[in-house]
């Protein structure tokens, strides 16, 4: 009988990717808000008193023998490091009526970094969409962890970071484009009593990457898409 993974819970206030063993997992409510939950896989054995036969893994699935987790992406930094970075490159947080001021009169782009589907459901006209994370592509030891730890709490839909969100960003937009980054909730740099620190977010993070690859001109949306829907600001769809 397989044992199930034990998980444990870590503030999203503190990091993407804590310091651990092994690697928390990420996954985006289906709320509008980016409201993230960290788990951390710490073991998953698998026990059986029967050989594995032909029949037990499906015919062309390939799984790779990687239980362990990838090296410490840039976009697993610290939310202090990332937040000390984006303040020393002087990165702006602007609210939405701003952020479609700027659009409309000084040719900025806003790049939609939520996943694909929620980008098609609503949008601000002219947005370009780049997810950051993406559903779990592969099927090493490690993911199927992954998968195991989501399907525990009933979440079929486990995200990553995606690896080709700069290659995608750089095939659409040059390094002197006016961009403004915005997700569903939008975080914050302001510190405030309850967070010293801010708030991170997809979109925080997606800029802190642009930003570290030699992006010079770039914004992030304060309040997020949830606050430029609710405030009635233009919306477009792609159903």
């Amino acid at each position: 009988m397989a044992a199930l993974p034990s998980i444990s819970h870590h503030s999203p206030s503190s990091s993407l990717y804590p310091n651990y063993q092994s690697s928390p997992l990420i996954f985006a409510s289906k709320s509008n808000q980016d409201s993230v939950c960290f788990l951390a896989v710490r073991s998953v054995t698998y026990t059986s008193r029967r050989r594995l036969s032909s029949h037990t893994v499906p015919r062309g699935l390939k799984i790779q023998s990687a239980a362990t987790k990838p090296a410490k992406s840039p976009a697993e930094e610290d939310w202090k490091t990332k937040r000390e970075f984006l303040l020393q490159k002087r990165v702006r947080s602007v609210d939405v009526k701003e952020a479609l001021r700027l659009q409309k009169e000084n040719n900025f782009v806003i790049l939609d970094v939520r996943p694909e589907a929620e980008f098609k459901e609503a949008h601000p006209p002219g947005a370009i969409n780049v997810q950051i994370y993406r559903l779990i592509k592969e099927w090493t030891a490690w993911d199927i962890a992954r998968r195991a730890a989501f399907a525990f709490f009933g979440i079929f839909a486990g995200t990553e970071e995606n690896p080709e969100f700069l290659q995608s960003v750089e095939s659409k937009l040059g390094k002197d484009a006016k961009i403004i980054v915005a997700c569903s909730a939008g975080g914050t740099m302001k510190p405030s009593q309850s967070l010293p620190e801010g708030q991170q977010s997809r979109s925080l993070i997606a800029a802190y990457l642009l930003v570290l690859n030699g992006y010079t001109n770039v914004f992030h949306l304060e309040g997020g898409l949830y606050t430029w829907f609710k405030e009635g600001l233009p919306a477009a769809s792609e159903e």
